[in-house]
């Protein structure tokens, strides 16, 4: 069958059931019946006074917790690029015996690129995640899964949990600090991240819980994100990660002034929109263009004395910045993209941390994204439907990640996604982007150092521009101009093998990872 993408979709793949097709951006949520809308039942807990929840190992942990061969198994991926605990775990599993497990953390980042050896081996059957990179992205692409990956953005999987679409066995937990019940923050310890926003929602859902730190504190923990009638087991380890590494380059503020020109004709553009007013929310993605936009739009609410009603998403340092400067009056966190994060949870009130489930689960009651006026996103390519591809290289290998890109996109009422037209001579406008994550009905801009160009779909918009002195352009002159630089790249090949599923937020397979063919 095909969706409405026109991309062909399998009615059903062994491992993963039923699938449904991409209907539209909101077609599947207006439809749904109250079976749909159902959440799964928390399992019932219950232990007797004075029982040790202390085990002196991981294995010990999970033994304690049941979990059988094909059970599904799943992380946080909070410590970002500093990350030990899952590449921690996995060889015990190994040594343990396991076989044919899902693998489903939130995000897999470089710290995980080994985990395809235990797809090898078979410890690791099917993989359910956010992002791929390094080495494993590449073996997925190359078809190295029996099983598609299916790939999720972060509200798409709360959606999945809260559902019971992925039942979780057992959740491993990296905990920067945690009691003797299994009281857990991130924000203390000498592996403290921020937020812990991914793993609230795995803590409330799974069977089985085990806390994992290297920071065990005095019974009773203060402040408390995931509370102890959450978790089953606490276990101490030497050493959860690197909480220098929780940042990366593509998280900090842009010192290119290529991203600067981009970065100024995307604050122009919200400064000359019906949004740029008292109150506004704002979300910047994680790239470091998207972040140089709240710089200049900073600067133009100080001139103009607008202050924002909130900010939102994977929070920066800069971010912070401006809660402290009073630029926003409150900061809603799901995840914090730098250590530098971690001290606001200490100062400020209006720093709030929340789970990826109020964060952006399109099936609940109003996720807090509803309420959101302006995101900028960043691209790796974008084509001239404005469909946004965030995971899949130039050269056809997935190296990246969903995270909150379709999320944010759908519920927004001004995406703008920003990306310089060209990287390396290769053009980042293409006819029809290799994998889609963020369809084009759902953005409304593209803005590079060439100019701006609005998406015809939203006619309201590009009415209301005409008369401004914003340099506009149309999208396919815009990739017109840049390929007289780059020329044309020949087209990437792929064979019909589908290595992975791109889900979107609602469910439904919106594109398909096609295994590529290395020349």
């Amino acid at each position: 069958m095909k969706n409405k993408l026109n991309v062909e979709i399998p009615g059903n793949l062994e491992g993963l059931g039923k699938l449904l097709p991409y209907k539209g951006a909101f077609e599947r949520i207006r439809n749904l019946s109250a079976e749909d809308l159902r959440t799964v039942p928390v399992k019932v807990r219950a232990v007797m006074p004075g029982t040790s929840k202390l085990t002196d190992s991981i294995e010990k942990a999970v033994e304690r917790s049941g979990l059988k061969n094909g059970g599904t198994i799943s992380f946080h991926h909070h410590i970002r690029n500093g990350d030990f605990l899952l590449m921690k775990v996995m060889p015990i599993l190994e040594k343990m015996g396991f076989r044919d497990l899902v693998l489903f953390p939130s995000s897999l980042a470089n710290p995980h690129q080994g985990v395809w050896e235990y797809v090898k081996k078979g410890v690791v059957k099917q993989i359910h995640t956010s992002g791929l990179r390094g080495d494993l992205g590449k073996f997925v692409s190359r078809g190295g899964m029996e099983i598609p990956v299916v790939v999720r953005s972060h509200g798409g999987r709360a959606r999945a949990i809260k559902t019971g679409q992925n039942r979780i066995d057992v959740a491993f937990i990296g905990a920067p600090a945690c009691d003797r019940e299994g009281n857990i923050n991130g924000i203390t310890g000498p592996s403290a991240c921020g937020s812990l926003g991914y793993a609230m929602v795995d803590a409330m859902y799974a069977d089985f819980v085990i806390a994992v730190t290297d920071n065990l504190v005095d019974f009773p923990l203060s402040p408390v994100s995931i509370p102890q009638y959450q978790v089953d087991t606490v276990t101490l380890i030497d050493k959860l990660g690197n909480p220098d590494k929780i940042g990366s380059g593509s998280t900090r503020l842009s010192t290119n002034p290529i991203d600067h020109l981009i970065a100024e004709n995307a604050a122009r553009l919200i400064l000359n929109s019906e949004y740029f007013k008292e109150g506004m929310s704002f979300q910047a993605g994680a790239g470091g263009a998207s972040l140089a936009v709240a710089k200049y739009l900073s600067d133009h609410m100080t001139e103009k004395k607008i202050t924002g009603g909130f900010t939102i998403g994977g929070i920066s340092s800069y971010m912070v910045e401006l809660l402290k400067r009073g630029i926003f009056k409150r900061m809603y966190d799901v995840q914090s993209f730098d250590k530098g994060v971690v001290n606001s949870f200490h100062e400020n009130s209006e720093h709030v941390e929340i789970n990826a489930d109020f964060y952006a689960n399109p099936f609940n009651s109003g996720a807090v994204i509803n309420n959101l006026d302006v995101v900028v996103l960043a691209a790796y390519e974008i084509d001239t439907d404005f469909n946004v591809n965030v995971l899949v290289d130039s050269h056809g290998y997935a190296q990246g990640a969903s995270g909150g890109h379709s999320d944010t996109a759908a519920c927004a009422k001004l995406t703008i996604v920003v990306a310089p037209t060209y990287r390396a001579r290769l053009p980042m406008i293409v006819e029809r982007v290799s994998t889609v994550i963020t369809p084009g009905e759902t953005v409304d801009a593209f803005v590079s150092e060439r100019g701006i160009a609005i998406n015809p779909a939203n006619k309201v918009l590009a009415d209301s521009l005409k008369n401004s002195k914003l340099p506009l352009i149309d999208i396919r002159d815009m990739k017109k101009e840049t390929e007289k630089i780059t020329g044309k790249p020949d087209p990437l090949e792929f064979t019909d093998k589908i290595c992975g599923l791109i889900e979107y937020r609602d469910g439904t397979i919106i594109d398909t990872i096609k295994q590529i063919v290395e020349k």
